[in-house]
């Protein structure tokens, strides 16, 4: 019977407090990988949002090789997940390096108590999907695209109050495929967001690193400024710390270990 160590995290917390930010289960493996249908199915079993797996690098080009997987598929960037990863596997490093499938290496480093993860952003672009995602969520407004490891789709509101009250069709979300995002000035933070991915088997996301790979280029524009704090105000809420330096987005953010055990199968 396989066992692995299982440790859930929560990341991008508010103020490194439990029972907030976004859970992630961290599974590191040894040796290779299992088959994709067993790391699904796993992700299944742990019914999160995210299961990271790692595997310790043969080469030097990073010390881990990363991998996430919703309860429905495996996607292309996760960013809590990967605050969990570093949380659960950097030791008394100041860094970590991850080599991702799409992302490419993902650093992350200490910052006092924050992890800090270093990560391409995305860019705007043309695309349907924005006028999907608009029906969808019914505000009437604008919706705006941004092209990246994950497509995104930005959606802005009048205030915070009203990206909390935002109730979208959630049917017609699993058919938009991208991370559909609300958003607006915030009311202790530079912006607000609540994030929707449906397409991937989650209706709404409690805090979602990837988003912010959208959000940060576009506040950044609106707001005239490189550094900037973000919250997202889903039920559980977290706290993240945005910085664009050059053609990187530096995300930052505090976890919390809540769960260390075994996982047999």
């Amino acid at each position: 019977m396989p066992t692995l160590p299982f440790t859930q995290v929560d990341a991008f917390t508010v103020g490194g407090a439990a029972l907030t930010g976004n859970p992630a289960a961290v599974m590191p493996l040894e040796g290779d990988w299992f088959d994709d249908a067993t790391l699904l199915a796993i992700a299944v079993e742990n019914n999160l949002s995210e299961t990271a797996f790692t595997l310790p690098c043969a080469d030097d080009d990073a010390d881990y090789d990363l991998r996430w997987f919703t309860p429905g598929c495996e996607v292309a960037m996760c960013g809590h997940a990967t605050l969990a990863s570093a949380h659960v596997l950097i030791g008394e490093a100041d860094r970590i390096r991850f080599r991702t499938r799409k992302a490419g290496i993902i650093t992350v480093t200490r910052d006092g108590n924050r992890l800090v993860l270093d990560m391409p952003f995305a860019t705007a672009s043309k695309d349907p999907r924005a006028a999907q995602a608009l029906a969808a969520v019914g505000s009437g407004g604008e919706a705006h695209f941004y092209a990246g490891v994950e497509p995104i789709v930005i959606i802005p509101l009048a205030d915070e109050a009203a990206v909390r009250a935002c109730t979208p069709d959630f049917g017609v979300l699993k058919t938009v495929e991208a991370l559909v995002i609300v958003t607006a000035p915030g009311n202790r933070t530079d912006f607000a967001s609540r994030v929707f991915a449906g397409a991937y088997g989650i209706d709404e996301d409690p805090v979602t690193g990837a988003a912010h790979m959208g959000l940060a280029p576009y506040w950044a524009d609106r707001l005239g400024k490189q550094r900037m704090s973000a919250h997202q105000a889903s039920t559980r809420g977290g706290d993240l710390s945005c910085a664009i330096t050059g053609d990187r987005l530096h995300l930052g953010g505090e976890a919390r270990t809540v769960i260390r055990g075994k996982f047999s199968f």
